[in-house]
Protein backbone atom coordinates (compact mmCIF):
# COMPACT_ATOMS: atom_id res chain seq x y z
CA UNK A 1 0.00 0.00 0.00
CA UNK A 2 2.63 2.39 0.97
CA UNK A 3 2.84 5.56 -0.31
CA UNK A 4 0.39 5.21 -3.43
CA UNK A 5 -2.62 4.66 -1.01
CA UNK A 6 -4.88 7.77 -1.42
CA UNK A 7 -4.01 10.75 1.04
CA UNK A 8 -7.78 11.80 0.91
CA UNK A 9 -10.64 9.67 2.45
CA UNK A 10 -14.10 10.65 1.60
CA UNK A 11 -16.45 9.79 4.07
CA UNK A 12 -20.00 10.22 3.01
CA UNK A 13 -23.71 8.97 2.64
CA UNK A 14 -24.66 10.43 -0.92
CA UNK A 15 -23.75 9.55 -3.76
CA UNK A 16 -23.83 12.84 -4.97
CA UNK A 17 -20.63 13.44 -3.17
CA UNK A 18 -18.86 10.44 -4.75
CA UNK A 19 -19.82 11.39 -7.89
CA UNK A 20 -18.13 14.50 -7.52
CA UNK A 21 -15.10 13.14 -6.08
CA UNK A 22 -14.73 9.56 -8.51
CA UNK A 23 -11.26 9.86 -10.43
CA UNK A 24 -9.30 12.20 -8.83
CA UNK A 25 -6.22 11.76 -7.75
CA UNK A 26 -5.41 10.34 -4.19
CA UNK A 27 -8.82 10.07 -3.08
CA UNK A 28 -10.81 7.26 -2.14
CA UNK A 29 -14.28 7.07 -0.47
CA UNK A 30 -15.50 5.56 2.50
CA UNK A 31 -19.55 4.69 2.21
CA UNK A 32 -20.86 5.41 5.84
CA UNK A 33 -24.60 4.43 6.55
CA UNK A 34 -26.08 5.36 10.13
CA UNK A 35 -29.48 3.37 8.98
CA UNK A 36 -29.39 -0.01 7.72
CA UNK A 37 -27.65 -2.49 6.35
CA UNK A 38 -30.12 -2.35 2.99
CA UNK A 39 -29.45 1.32 2.79
CA UNK A 40 -25.89 0.90 2.66
CA UNK A 41 -25.85 -2.04 0.73
CA UNK A 42 -27.59 0.17 -2.11
CA UNK A 43 -25.29 2.78 -1.77
CA UNK A 44 -22.09 0.97 -1.80
CA UNK A 45 -23.14 -0.48 -5.11
CA UNK A 46 -24.27 2.65 -6.78
CA UNK A 47 -20.85 4.16 -5.61
CA UNK A 48 -19.03 0.88 -7.00
CA UNK A 49 -20.51 1.40 -9.96
CA UNK A 50 -19.47 4.98 -10.20
CA UNK A 51 -16.17 4.48 -8.69
CA UNK A 52 -14.62 1.30 -10.37
CA UNK A 53 -14.43 2.34 -13.88
CA UNK A 54 -12.13 5.35 -12.87
CA UNK A 55 -10.21 3.56 -10.48
CA UNK A 56 -11.38 5.04 -7.07
CA UNK A 57 -11.15 2.69 -4.03
CA UNK A 58 -14.55 2.31 -2.47
CA UNK A 59 -14.52 1.58 1.52
CA UNK A 60 -17.21 0.76 3.52
CA UNK A 61 -17.53 1.92 6.96
CA UNK A 62 -18.24 -0.39 10.17
CA UNK A 63 -20.17 -2.88 7.64
CA UNK A 64 -18.32 -5.84 6.91
CA UNK A 65 -21.37 -8.04 5.33
CA UNK A 66 -21.79 -4.83 3.16
CA UNK A 67 -18.77 -4.36 1.82
CA UNK A 68 -18.16 -8.51 1.11
CA UNK A 69 -21.81 -8.85 -0.46
CA UNK A 70 -21.37 -5.66 -2.46
CA UNK A 71 -17.82 -6.14 -3.41
CA UNK A 72 -16.36 -2.96 -2.14
CA UNK A 73 -12.42 -2.57 -1.42
CA UNK A 74 -12.38 -2.80 1.99
CA UNK A 75 -13.81 -2.03 5.18
CA UNK A 76 -13.06 0.74 7.83
CA UNK A 77 -13.68 -0.26 11.30
CA UNK A 78 -13.43 1.31 14.27
CA UNK A 79 -13.67 0.53 18.11
CA UNK A 80 -17.41 -0.95 18.47
CA UNK A 81 -17.07 -2.93 15.24
CA UNK A 82 -16.14 -6.46 14.41
CA UNK A 83 -12.16 -7.03 15.24
CA UNK A 84 -9.52 -6.33 12.50
CA UNK A 85 -8.75 -9.88 12.50
CA UNK A 86 -12.08 -11.06 12.18
CA UNK A 87 -12.56 -8.66 9.49
CA UNK A 88 -9.42 -9.94 7.84
CA UNK A 89 -10.31 -13.69 8.19
CA UNK A 90 -14.01 -12.41 6.10
CA UNK A 91 -12.84 -10.08 3.52
CA UNK A 92 -9.87 -12.03 2.76
CA UNK A 93 -5.84 -11.05 2.52
CA UNK A 94 -6.08 -8.98 -0.39
CA UNK A 95 -9.04 -6.21 0.96
CA UNK A 96 -8.12 -3.37 2.50
CA UNK A 97 -8.66 -3.09 6.15
CA UNK A 98 -7.97 0.12 8.09
CA UNK A 99 -8.86 0.61 11.69
CA UNK A 100 -9.91 3.62 14.23
CA UNK A 101 -6.92 4.22 16.79
CA UNK A 102 -6.18 6.31 19.55
CA UNK A 103 -2.49 5.59 20.66
CA UNK A 104 0.41 3.99 20.26
CA UNK A 105 -0.29 0.21 21.52
CA UNK A 106 -3.58 0.25 20.11
CA UNK A 107 -2.01 1.21 16.16
CA UNK A 108 0.41 -1.58 16.69
CA UNK A 109 -1.91 -3.92 17.55
CA UNK A 110 -4.48 -2.91 15.13
CA UNK A 111 -1.40 -3.45 12.34
CA UNK A 112 -0.58 -6.79 13.70
CA UNK A 113 -4.30 -8.17 13.50
CA UNK A 114 -3.94 -6.94 9.56
CA UNK A 115 -4.86 -3.64 9.33
CA UNK A 116 -3.52 -1.93 6.26
CA UNK A 117 -3.95 1.90 7.16
CA UNK A 118 -5.01 3.47 10.81
CA UNK A 119 -7.20 6.53 10.97
CA UNK A 120 -6.80 8.39 14.08
CA UNK A 121 -8.64 10.84 15.65
CA UNK A 122 -10.56 12.84 16.53
CA UNK A 123 -8.15 14.99 15.91
CA UNK A 124 -9.97 18.45 16.67
CA UNK A 125 -13.41 19.25 17.68
CA UNK A 126 -16.10 17.64 15.20
CA UNK A 127 -19.76 17.93 15.42
CA UNK A 128 -20.15 15.20 12.31
CA UNK A 129 -20.08 12.17 14.97
CA UNK A 130 -21.97 12.18 18.81
CA UNK A 131 -20.00 10.68 22.05
CA UNK A 132 -16.47 11.46 20.25
CA UNK A 133 -13.44 11.05 23.04
CA UNK A 134 -11.59 14.64 23.26
CA UNK A 135 -9.87 15.69 20.63
CA UNK A 136 -6.25 14.11 20.26
CA UNK A 137 -4.33 17.43 18.77
CA UNK A 138 -1.54 17.03 16.36
CA UNK A 139 1.43 15.46 18.95
CA UNK A 140 -0.76 12.77 19.84
CA UNK A 141 -1.39 11.87 16.30
CA UNK A 142 2.31 12.41 15.04
CA UNK A 143 3.02 10.07 18.03
CA UNK A 144 0.57 7.60 16.73
CA UNK A 145 1.86 7.71 13.25
CA UNK A 146 5.07 7.12 14.59
CA UNK A 147 4.58 3.47 16.25
CA UNK A 148 3.29 2.14 12.87
CA UNK A 149 6.51 3.37 10.69
CA UNK A 150 5.31 2.44 6.75
CA UNK A 151 1.23 2.53 7.85
CA UNK A 152 -0.26 4.70 6.24
CA UNK A 153 -1.94 7.13 9.32
CA UNK A 154 -5.24 9.02 8.09
CA UNK A 155 -6.26 12.05 10.66
CA UNK A 156 -9.73 12.44 10.85
CA UNK A 157 -12.39 14.82 13.12
CA UNK A 158 -12.38 18.87 12.30
CA UNK A 159 -9.83 18.13 9.88
CA UNK A 160 -9.53 21.37 7.51
CA UNK A 161 -7.10 22.74 4.69
CA UNK A 162 -5.98 25.19 7.10
CA UNK A 163 -5.46 22.33 9.88
CA UNK A 164 -3.52 20.12 7.30
CA UNK A 165 -0.03 21.54 7.81
CA UNK A 166 -0.01 20.88 11.63
CA UNK A 167 -0.24 17.24 10.64
CA UNK A 168 2.25 14.60 10.50
CA UNK A 169 0.32 12.09 8.71
CA UNK A 170 0.29 10.37 5.39
CA UNK A 171 -3.17 11.80 4.87
CA UNK A 172 -6.82 12.85 5.84
CA UNK A 173 -10.53 11.72 6.26
CA UNK A 174 -13.40 13.95 6.81
CA UNK A 175 -16.88 13.94 6.45
CA UNK A 176 -18.74 17.78 6.16
CA UNK A 177 -15.65 19.00 4.40
CA UNK A 178 -16.52 17.48 1.41
CA UNK A 179 -20.49 17.79 1.55
CA UNK A 180 -20.92 21.02 0.23
CA UNK A 181 -18.27 21.41 -3.00
CA UNK A 182 -16.69 17.73 -3.11
CA UNK A 183 -14.17 18.34 -6.03
CA UNK A 184 -13.10 22.15 -4.44
CA UNK A 185 -12.50 20.52 -1.69
CA UNK A 186 -10.08 17.45 -3.22
CA UNK A 187 -8.19 20.50 -4.66
CA UNK A 188 -7.78 22.88 -2.02
CA UNK A 189 -6.37 19.48 0.39
CA UNK A 190 -4.55 18.44 -2.30
CA UNK A 191 -2.38 21.49 -2.23
CA UNK A 192 -1.34 21.44 1.35
CA UNK A 193 -0.93 18.00 2.10
CA UNK A 194 2.67 17.11 2.03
Amino acid sequence: MGTSFPRIHVITDDIDVVRGVAGLPDVAVQIRVKSNDASAYALTCAAIAVCRPVGTIVLVNDRVGVALAAGADGVHLGADDLPVHAGRRVLGPAAIIGATCRDPDAARAAVEAGAGYLGVGPAYPTSTKDGLPPPLGPAAIAAVADAVPGIPVLAIGGITAERVPQLAVHGIAAVSAFAADPKGAVAEFLAVLP
